[in-house]
C-alpha cells in the first residue's frame, strides 16, 4: 500500500471507505458525566442522546494521544496523510502534529502531512476523499498537499441545530437566550469561517426555514457545483435529511451527494436533530 488517510473519528466515513484499506479512523472520546464513550463503531448514538438530555451538563471530549497517531503512522505506506477535526475547536491538529514528531524521531523518515480541516464531520470526509482523488491520479506527495489545501481553502460548511441545549450547556448562549429562543422557535444557521471557528450567518423560526435558509446560501457560496461533492451528516433525522437531499437537487447539479449519520463528536455538536452540509 503506497499510502494511507488517517481521520479522526469527527469525520464520518462512508461504509464504502471504511472497507477501503487506505482509511483508519482515530478514534476521540466523550464523557457524559462519569459515562465514558469511545467514539468507534462501539458507539451508541440513542443512548447518547438519551443521556445528554438527562444530564445538566455539557458532554465533554478528549482528543486522541500523540502516541495513538503513531500508532496510526506505523504502517507500510510510504505516505500518510491525516485530517482532522479544526484546529480552533480541538486538539486533535495539535496531537496529530506531536505524533508525526515523535514517529519520525523515533521510526525514521516517511512521507506525513496533517491537514487542518478547518472543518467538522462530513467536511474532513470529503476532504479525505480529495486526499484519495489525488493519489489515484498519481499526483507527488507535495501535489497532493498542495491541491488538498486549496480545496480545504475553498470548502463551504453550514449547520442548523434542531435544540440550543448544548450551546446554553456549555455557556455559549445564555439561558435568557435561549429560552427566548426556544420560546419563539428561532433556529440558528451557523457556517464555518476561513479560520475553522464558528459564526451564525443567520437565523429563521422554525427548523424547516433555517434549513432552507442554510440550503440557498450554501449553493449560492459554492462554485462549479457540477465538479463537487456534496456530503450530508445527520444526527438522528434521517426524513430531514432525505428532505434537504431534494430541496438541493432542485437548485443545482452536484457531481455527487452523500448522506451519513453523524458518530459521536458531530452528535455532541450537532445535537439531536442537527443537520451538517458541506460542498
Amino acid at each position: 500500500m503506497d499510502y494511507k488517510i488517517v481521520v479522526d473519528s469527527c469525520g464520518e466515513l462512508p461504509e464504502k471507505l471504511k472497507k477501503d484499506g487506505h482509511f483508519e479512523s482515530v478514534p476521540l472520546e466523550i464523557f457524559v458525566d462519569d459515562y465514558h464513550i469511545v467514539d468507534d463503531e462501539t458507539f451508541d448514538q440513542p443512548e447518547f442522546l438519551k443521556r445528554v438530555a438527562k444530564s445538566p451538563n455539557c458532554p465533554k471530549s478528549t482528543c486522541p494521544s500523540p502516541e495513538r497517531y503513531v500508532e496510526a503512522f506505523d504502517c507500510e505506506a510510504k505516505r500518510v496523510y491525516v485530517v482532522t477535526l479544526s484546529s480552533q475547536l480541538s486538539g486533535s491538529y495539535n496531537s496529530a502534529e506531536l505524533g508525526r514528531n515523535l514517529y519520525l524521531e523515533e521510526k525514521g523518515e516517511k512521507q506525513i502531512h496533517v491537514f487542518d480541516s478547518k472543518s467538522a464531520s462530513v467536511g474532513e470526509t470529503v476532504i479525505a476523499m480529495k486526499i484519495q482523488e489525488c493519489e489515484e491520479a498519481g499526483y507527488s506527495f507535495e501535489e497532493v498537499i498542495g491541491k488538498v489545501d486549496a480545496f480545504i481553502a475553498g470548502l463551504n460548511t453550514s449547520f442548523v441545530l434542531e435544540t440550543l441545549e448544548t450551546l446554553r450547556k456549555n455557556g455559549r448562549l445564555s439561558n435568557i437566550k435561549a429560552f427566548v429562543a426556544n420560546t419563539l422557535n428561532i433556529k440558528p444557521v451557523m457556517a464555518g469561517t476561513a479560520e475553522g471557528t464558528i459564526c451564525q450567518i443567520g437565523q429563521a423560526r422554525g427548523i424547516v426555514k433555517a434549513v432552507d435558509k442554510m440550503i440557498t446560501d450554501l449553493v449560492a457560496k459554492t462554485v462549479n457545483p457540477k465538479e463537487k461533492i456534496l456530503a450530508i451528516s445527520h444526527c438522528n433525522c434521517p426524513k430531514r435529511a432525505k428532505e434537504t437531499v431534494e430541496k438541493i437537487k432542485k437548485l443545482a447539479e452536484f457531481r455527487e451527494i452523500i448522506v451519513v449519520e453523524t458518530a459521536g463528536i458531530s452528535s455532541m455538536y450537532a445535537s439531536d436533530g442537527g443537520i451538517i452540509i458541506v460542498a
